[in-house]
């Protein structure tokens, strides 16, 4: 199969597409500059808000390609453009590159794969039955209130950049994202509340963060929760490893812009380095080889991968809830 992809030139640099992407990027942002201007002191501009949370996460998409060496020919060009596209999100290259690189090698595998470790979210039994006090709380319930709490996301993804490069030992460019960083929020914070009154520049910023770490986490969930976790001593093959704890979404060109590529998740984890055009037709590779060898290939919907990844984050959730108390015996108990 890595033949064939190969043969067929599908791991071939893209240049013309990035360049229109980029060309594109930087056309909508310069249009939300334009209209924060001309609209001045109105709650219009929460609209713009909006509008930048989706823009920092189609930029976002194009880091995580870089990151893979899908748009420049060579390894440090694209850990340049990577972590300079990270900043412009207000996030760490260092910190999410490890976090990423991690999760790839060990997608779904308890103890492996950082995306499944716990945070207010539980992902598997063993981390739930643990919570405690409001994790507790927001664990027995945590499949309804998952994308309530993605807004906050946003907010998260920075708290969590930030304490990495703050953090002792050594941190790979940390003093060059920090520049970038600190010159992204000047950038950013600066103009927004020097022009808006503070508590429209307050909802500003709210509604952006929201809506980036709504958009962010939307687009991520559904590529693996839900599906088969791998316990910690179980030994998989590479390709078994790749395609059975990934769910692709269907929806063709319009899914593609939508989750930036990762709507091929199983393709991408099988070749990381594949630009995004060329995902369409691997899936035509990968799916035929998986008939062939019996393996199951997981796609479904977008709305369904949400049903179901509410269902699964539920179902982890009952172990945080009090278990059932037979009435016959708690009387004998307390007899």
């Amino acid at each position: 199969m890595s033949q064939i992809v190969r043969d067929d030139g599908l791991l071939r640099r893209t240049p013309w597409f990035y360049s229109l992407v980029g060309t594109g990027l930087v056309l909508v942002l310069g249009g939300f500059l334009t209209g924060s201007v001309l609209l001045g002191h109105s709650w219009f501009q929460l609209l713009i808000a909006a509008g930048l949370g989706i823009l920092f996460t189609q930029v976002a998409f194009v880091a995580h390609e870089a990151a893979h060496r899908q748009i420049l020919s060579t390894g440090p060009a694209n850990d340049r453009l990577a972590r300079a596209l990270a900043a412009v999100v207000g996030m760490s290259y260092s910190w999410w590159d490890s976090k990423h690189s991690r999760h790839h090698a060990n997608p779904n595998r308890v103890g492996r794969d950082p995306d499944i470790e716990v945070d207010t979210i539980s992902f598997i039994e063993e981390d739930a039955s643990t919570a405690k006090g409001l994790r507790r709380l927001i664990t027995r319930r945590q499949g309804w209130l998952f994308f309530p709490l993605l807004t906050l996301e946003g907010i998260n993804l920075h708290f969590l950049s930030f304490r990495h490069l703050f953090s002792r030992g050594q941190v790979k460019g940390r003093w060059a994202e920090l520049g970038l960083l600190a010159l992204r929020f000047t950038l950013l914070l600066a103009p927004l509340f020097w022009l808006l009154p503070v508590g429209m520049a307050f909802a500003f910023l709210g509604v952006q963060l929201a809506v980036f770490g709504l958009y962010m986490g939307a687009t991520f969930a559904p590529n693996h929760k839900g599906m088969p976790v791998i316990a910690r001593g179980a030994k998989l093959d590479f390709f078994s490893k790749q395609v059975r704890t990934s769910r692709n979404i269907a929806g063709g060109w319009w899914a593609t812009w939508l989750m930036g590529g990762l709507n091929y998740q199983i393709e991408h984890h099988l070749f990381p380095s594949m630009p995004r055009p060329r995902l369409a037709k691997a899936r035509q590779i990968v799916r035929e080889h998986c008939r062939d060898l019996k393996v199951p290939y997981t796609e479904t919907s977008l709305w369904r991968s949400y049903g179901i990844v509410i269902a699964y984050l539920n179902r982890v959730g009952l172990a945080a809830r009090d278990p059932f108390e037979c009435p016959i015996t708690a009387q004998y108990r307390r007899a």
